[in-house]
């Protein structure tokens, strides 16, 4: 059991003294990368529902109306 505790007081020396944290500032500017880089993802992802279809009983995407059309 001792070296368990030895285990729990260095992870917390190492996470209180040695680990530079970001600053609040730092910390925004990510998330606002983060959230930005998820709406492009998700409006790509949509993108690509409607051009290929999402497989439904209604809607086949925009090649499947044009295949509609041709054939």
């Amino acid at each position: 059991m001792s070296k368990f505790g030895e285990y729990v007081k260095s992870s917390y020396d190492e996470l209180v003294h040695k680990v530079s944290w970001p600053t609040f500032k730092e910390l925004q500017s990510s998330a606002i990368v983060v959230a930005v880089a998820s709406l492009v993802i998700a409006l790509l992802v949509f993108a690509m529902d409607i051009v290929f279809g999402v497989h439904s009983w209604s809607w086949q995407g925009l090649l499947g109306y044009f295949y509609n059309l041709i054939g």
